[in-house]
This record gives C-alpha cells, structure tokens and sequence, in this order.
C-alpha cells in the first residue's frame, strides 16, 4: 500500500491487535491494510466479535495502537504522545451505540456542550447546536430532558451533538441501530452533505443492510482481516 496522501483520511498498514498475553493472548485483527477517504461514507461490516469496534477505538485514539502503522488525519497514531492523541480526538466526532447524554441537561444543552471549544461565542454556539438538531427531527425537543424522550430520539441527540462542531472524521458505531428506517437514511444523507461540504470522511459500524447503497466505499471484516466488498457481496455476506 502507497503511502498516505492528501485524500486520505484514514490509512493502516499491518494493524494488528490483540487481548491478553502469554497463552491467553487473543488476536482480534491481522495485518490490516485499508484505507478511507475524504468526502466518502465508507461503511465497516462483518459479523459480531470480528473486531469492528476494537478499529473504531483504535482509529479514534481511544485505545493504543500496538504493532503496524495507523495514520488517522494525517498522523501517526503508533508512538504518538498523549498530546498528539488529544488533538486528533478534539477533531474526531464520536457516535456510540448507547447515547451518553448528560441526564440533567437539556437536548439543546447536550449538543452545545462539546461546541464549547469549537464556538466561544455562546449565541453562535446556541444557533449551530438549533441547526443542529432541526437537521435531525427535533426541533421541537429543545428544552426536553433526555429521559423524556424515546430510545431513538436520544440517540438522534447524540448524532447531532457530534456532527455540531463539523468534525474532520465522524466514527459512528450502529448509529441507526434504535431509529426507524426514514430516520436511518435521514442520518446517513446528513454524514454524506457533511462529507461532502467539509471534505470529512464518515467511517460507520453498522449490521443495517438498508445502509449499504447509499456507502461509497464497503469494508468488510471476517476473522480479524479485512477485505473490500461490493454492495451485493456484503448483502449476501451479513444475511448468512
């Protein structure tokens, strides 16, 4: 594999990781190579324990990288301070399964929250974090507390609460796994117009084959190894 360029966002050479040590040692990917690009949605499929998660945390800076090279917004991830790993993360938009609002804030506060370093001024702050959530189905919701909503309503809170601050790359794990099939495609159409206004780059987890026609780019991961897959492979791949 060449090495990173100008459109690469993402760029991994030999990744592997393990859990464990000694005979207890466990290796959950192998020599990975891959590549995502700016301006691409490229989706991450595979089945259950086969690692995906684990690369998220790695590619995030969540978790240290310890053989091969990862290259993540243009640096390396492999020896990198712990410095160097903040400022990647402050660039980095997260979207987890499980929502991790702050209960005693409102949806509105939610999302201003961690546009507190992006947007010091707090009336542009207010308005990008109303923009926001008006771009994911609740506007109307502003002032609600989050266990007054339902599960696929905070979990729409969350995803508007990392795409606020307009990251560089947006790591999304089963992100649609709690919203319905319009709010599912509503968010993917949301991560491509970012895409596509900031030359960012969108890298999802997800089991959601509704999801895979609107990917530019598909990787799956089967026995800790990753491969390239067209739309019809990965449908035949994820429903077996």
């Amino acid at each position: 594999m060449q090495d990173p360029s100008p459109s690469d966002v993402i760029v991994a050479k030999g990744l592997t990781h393990s859990y464990g040590e000694g005979e207890l040692k466990n290796e959950i990917l192998h020599q990975l190579d891959f590549r995502v690009l700016a301006k691409e949605v490229t989706l991450l499929v595979g089945p259950s324990g086969s690692g995906k998660s684990t690369l998220l945390t790695l590619i995030g800076a969540l978790r240290s990288v310890e053989t091969g090279s990862l290259h993540v917004l243009g640096r390396q991830l492999l020896g990198a301070s712990e410095n160097e790993l903040m400022a990647i993360r402050r660039r980095i938009g997260f979207i987890f399964q499980s929502h991790n609002l702050v209960a005693s804030l409102t949806v509105l506060q939610n999302v201003q929250l961690l546009l507190q370093l992006a947007e010091p001024d707090p009336k542009l702050r207010q308005e990008r974090a109303k923009a926001m959530l008006d771009a994911v189905g609740l506007s109307a919701r502003l002032h609600h507390f989050p266990d007054e909503l339902s599960g696929g309503q905070r979990q729409r809170v969350a995803i508007a609460r990392a795409l606020a601050p307009e990251p560089d790359l947006v790591l999304a794990d089963e992100p649609t796994a709690s919203l319905d099939s319009k709010s599912g495609q509503d968010v993917v159409e949301l991560l491509g117009d970012l895409c596509r206004r900031r030359s960012s780059a969108v890298l999802l987890v997800t089991h959601d084959l509704r999801l895979l026609k609107d990917a530019d780019r598909i990787w799956g991961i089967e026995d800790g190894r990753i491969h390239p897959w067209e739309e019809e492979e990965a449908k035949h791949n994820l429903s077996h």
